[in-house]
């Protein structure tokens, strides 16, 4: 019997194409392997060029990022009312559910596997729908931060702040564990008592196991060592860590792109992928064009979901739309992003200065890219033409350079065969 591998998310584009590379090495390897994600024209296409089948689940994220913008404004994870957020994690989990579901084609064999991340909600609904056919469970995350840990802080969700002035750990992360309860507990059960299932105490420990996996590159983001216990605090995870899942891109760059980087100096890359708060990232895109003219460097700006689009109609600068950022990031003297898994892992393969201004989504990385000397984390949180000028300064300075020649080298490419490896395939 073919082994049959499910990989479901619900999220950006840095959650889909670590999926599609995994479907990839395990059809290489004979198994049945199809992703379940939300029905982004990008992800399908995505998908498509891969070879991999995909299982529409639920809204597509752009849409439903441009539903919430209109009715609670840009900055959607501040403002969304807890009871808004509830609203939609129990569409989350029901259609994803449902997709997983799909997908397996309502049964499973002994040696099934449905392999989960994405957002909370989504991985509960892909969670209920692997016990209501008896297949393995797996959780994945793509960066450390996100799973229990004395090193690091949780995140807080709407309406459940972190309790000020707390500065343990161990404390935030009991804490995280009643707000997992207060925020998916009751949808989690509602929804599982709807589809024959018994309710679960512990949603975050359910979902997320207590061997959860991390599929990020052990120099970029470590787990370390003592990550698991600490001062005899159970902090209920052994995470495995299989290095960063790559999708080899073997697309030929655009004529315009590859002329414009034939006509000049290596130029620097600009781009927020898939962050769509719009009016929050146009002004720090439209100040890193300025900042690398001040440098005397062209600029090549990636549109994005945040559409990042050109100042003026200088010669020195080039939009493009969906591109090979592994063939790019390689000819490029720097890149300005906003500090994505995916993003952060192809510029350190390229061996390409980096600079992360932490107004958007990572700053777990950007901190990684400054203590490992290949980029700067932008420091402060509102940048200026002159903040992001010193910046990308020291990110263009030889040494900087060197330094992230050397680390390109020494960033694992195996991490899809590790996790085939673990799951059986092959």
């Amino acid at each position: 019997m073919i082994m049959r591998v499910v990989l479901s998310t619900y999220g950006s584009r840095g959650d889909v194409e670590p999926l599609a590379a995994l479907a990839v090495q395990l059809r290489e390897r004979g198994a049945e392997a199809v992703v379940c994600a939300p029905p982004d024209d990008d992800f399908a296409r995505l998908l498509e060029r891969a070879g991999v089948p995909l299982v529409g689940a639920g809204q597509a994220v752009r849409e439903m990022i441009a539903e919430v913008t209109r009715k609670q404004g840009p900055n959607v994870g501040r403002r969304l009312p807890l009871e808004e957020l509830q609203l939609r994690a129990r569409r989350i989990v029901a259609t994803q559910y449902e997709a997983v579901l799909s997908a397996l084609g309502g049964s499973a064999g002994p040696d099934d596997v449905v392999v989960g991340t994405g957002l909370m909600p989504a991985a509960c609904g892909a969670r209920s729908a692997a016990d209501r056919v008896g297949a393995r469970w797996v959780s994945v995350r793509f960066q450390p931060t996100t799973l229990p840990s004395p090193h690091h802080r949780p995140y807080p969700y709407p309406g459940r702040p972190l309790p000020e002035g707390e500065t343990d750990n161990r404390v935030l992360w009991e804490y995280d564990r009643e707000t997992m309860k207060v925020v998916f507990g009751g949808v989690f059960d509602e929804h599982r008592v709807g589809v024959g299932l018994e309710t679960v105490d512990d949603v975050r420990e359910y979902v997320f196991t207590r061997q959860p996996w991390l599929a990020a590159d052990p120099l970029l983001a470590p787990w370390p060592d003592d990550a698991g216990a600490d001062a005899g605090v159970d902090f209920g995870v052994d995470v495995v860590q299989t290095g960063a899942w790559i999708l080899p891109d073997r697309r030929r760059l655009p004529e315009d792109l590859r002329a414009f980087l034939d006509a000049g100096e290596p130029p620097v890359y600009v781009g927020f992928g898939s962050m769509g708060m719009q009016q929050e990232l146009k002004g720090p895109g439209r100040l890193a064009i300025e900042a690398a003219r001040e440098h005397g460097r062209r600029v090549v700006v990636h549109a994005g979901w945040a559409g990042l689009g050109l100042s003026d109609d200088g010669d020195d600068c080039l939009a493009v739309g969906e591109i090979n950022q592994q063939a790019l990031f390689a000819r490029c003297a720097a890149v300005v992003h906003h500090g994505g898994a995916g993003t952060t892992t192809t510029a350190t393969r390229a061996g390409a200065p980096q600079v992360v201004p932490q107004v958007v989504d990572q700053p777990y990385f950007a901190a990684r890219v400054a203590e490992l000397g290949i980029g700067v984390a932008h420091d402060g949180p509102v940048p200026s033409a002159d903040s992001l000028s010193q910046a990308l300064g020291q990110a263009l300075e030889p040494g900087t350079a060197r330094r992230a020649r050397e680390v390109s080298g020494l960033i694992r490419t195996d991490g899809t065969r590790v996790a085939a490896g673990l799951l059986g395939v092959g």
